[in-house]
């Protein structure tokens, strides 16, 4: 069956895309070089997505899925999305060179009539400024006349079971107000609601505001942990009894430090119009520090116990940087990991999702029986709370218990 639909990135935004599409009855070809193999269908475990299982992968292969290396195939779709990655560079911003090489081998088989799409997540002004170009320059076509160009910022939630593509909004703007109506159109097969931005830069700003959102109050509320601790307040019971307010608060909880795909943005416009938005940098300051937080209060916690950091044997539990998802994206576990190790403790770690884990390239031992691991260990570190994991057990098995989510009973465990 011919592709109505090509996905360009088969990662945690492409793949849960593909998915979706897959689910509404759309066929839908996946593209991505650096995933795919060089001929015929792929197996389900080839395609390595924190996003979804292999059985999720496995299910969308059977309805009909299916990856392709062959640019040519590219031409024979009516909408193309863009999910390629945008790692932050070495020197701060993000990494558009996913995107532009997507543009590049996307112009080279564009049709007319085609409606494409980038949800990667990019500084304002890309899709008009970087991608518009690419894509005319290499099919010889105009945006807006010959082809649609739209933007729409990923609103994915990994591993939630309450918010999918179906009943998320999604924020969609084009070039021209056809190019909005012809991705509208496309988006309206996968989700109850389309939202219409004004027009591409405002969309691709919905998706900076909300990145930044994000880390500015998980900033805030680490940074209130800190406070409290000093202050011998019990911040979990502040925020409990905080978000009881109807209006005007919203509750975040502190952790260990933020994860995800979506790194918060410092850079306002493209590289010509760059302003630095000096809340989210202060914000990325405070959320950076946390692991050296928590490695700072688990040798604080072992002095306590008349225990010395060096030598102690350290349990992590959850090395993923969300709750019952494999993805270990920005996880902040590799740095607990490493500055423990630097103190002189001996690191052990234990997730029932990730079978094997490295720091520097060096393996850390996994715990097989978590019990006995927790029972053995002088301090136990919860960096990530996993539905498997029985708190209330833990906090009897272990020496010590240090919770960085706020997820013990109360007085089972030292709270972050």
């Amino acid at each position: 069956m011919p592709a109505d639909l090509a996905v360009i990135g088969l990662g945690p935004l492409g793949l849960p895309l593909a998915q979706a599409a897959v689910r509404a009855g759309i066929p839908t070809l996946g593209y991505d070089p650096g995933r795919a193999p060089a001929t015929g269908q792929p197996a389900a475990d080839r395609l390595d997505s924190g996003a979804l299982s292999p059985a999720d992968l496995r299910r969308m292969l059977a309805g009909g899925f299916h990856t392709t290396t062959d640019p040519a195939e590219l031409g024979r779709v009516r909408t193309a999305v863009i999910c390629a990655p945008t790692p932050r560079s070495a020197h701060g911003p993000l990494d558009l060179g996913q995107v532009t090489e997507a543009a590049r081998v996307l112009a080279t088989r564009l049709r007319p009539h085609t409606t494409v799409i980038l949800e990667s997540p990019v500084p304002p002004g890309t899709t008009e400024d970087t991608l518009r170009p690419l894509l005319e320059q290499g099919s010889g076509l105009r945006a807006g006349t010959d082809f649609h160009l739209a933007y729409a910022p990923s609103r994915l939630d990994p591993g939630s079971r309450s918010h999918s593509h179906s009943n998320t909004p999604q924020v969609i703007g084009g070039l021209t107000p056809a190019c909005t109506e012809s991705a509208a159109a496309f988006y309206a097969r996968l989700t109850e609601k389309v939202v219409r931005a004004r027009g591409l830069r405002e969309a691709e700003t919905v998706q900076l505001l909300e990145t930044n959102y994000r880390h500015v109050n998980i900033a805030l509320v680490n940074e209130m942990a800190v406070l409290c601790h000093e202050l011998n307040v019990d911040l979990w019971d502040v925020v409990r009894c905080a978000e009881t307010k109807p209006f005007g608060f919203q509750a975040f909880r502190p952790g260990p430090g933020v994860g995800g795909h979506a790194v918060p943005q410092e850079l306002a416009g493209p590289p010509h119009l760059v302003r630095p938005l000096r809340m989210v940098e202060l914000a990325q300051q405070i959320n950076d520090h946390m692991p050296a937080y928590v490695v700072q209060r688990a040798a604080a916690l072992l002095n306590e116990h008349g225990k010395s950091a060096r030598a102690a044997r350290v349990l992590l539990l959850g090395v993923t940087y969300k709750p019952d998802l494999a993805d270990q994206q920005g996880s902040p576990a590799r740095e607990i990991a490493l500055r423990l190790t630097d103190l002189g403790a001996s690191v052990s770690y234990h997730d029932p999702l990730v079978p094997s884990w490295s720091v520097l390239e060096r393996p850390v031992p996994r715990a097989e029986s978590l019990y006995e691991a927790a029972a053995d260990a002088d301090l136990t570190i919860l960096l990530q709370q996993h539905r498997t994991y029985d708190l209330q057990g833990l906090s009897v098995k272990a020496q010590l218990l240090l919770d960085t989510r706020g997820a013990a009973p109360a007085g089972a465990a030292q709270r972050l």
